[in-house]
């Protein structure tokens, strides 16, 4: 990989980890939610900087070149991100129809009370 490859990989790895960071820092995004992304992070800061470790990566998965790699990872990371928001999103409709419903007895027995 020619050195400015290198290096814009580089920046960029290092740049989404401190937007990250510096989200979790003014509480924009929760400590859960940034875990994956620092570890993709990181991951990427570990293949900028070790491109045999990629080119290893792709050789034992049988693709052909090391973007394709890339890309299915990539592709893997969006799986987890929509199955993590999927099984939030059900956590979070359970809890809301708990509480409409808890509101809903409490209205009626403020109604009675009248």
């Amino acid at each position: 990989m020619p050195l400015t490859q290198k290096i814009f990989a580089l920046v960029v790895s290092v740049l989404i980890l401190i937007v990250i960071v510096e989200l979790v820092r003014r509480r924009r995004l929760r400590e859960e939610y940034s875990f994956l992304w620092i570890i993709t992070g990181i991951t990427l800061i570990i293949l900028s900087l070790w491109y045999r470790l990629l080119v290893f990566i792709t050789h034992a998965i049988g693709a052909v070149l090391p973007t394709s790699t890339l890309f299915l990872f990539g592709l893997l990371f969006l799986v987890m991100i929509s199955l993590h928001f999927s099984v939030k999103i059900s956590k979070l409709t359970d809890q809301l129809k708990d509480v409409a419903q808890e509101v809903a007895i409490l209205k009626a027995s403020l109604d009675d009370r009248k």
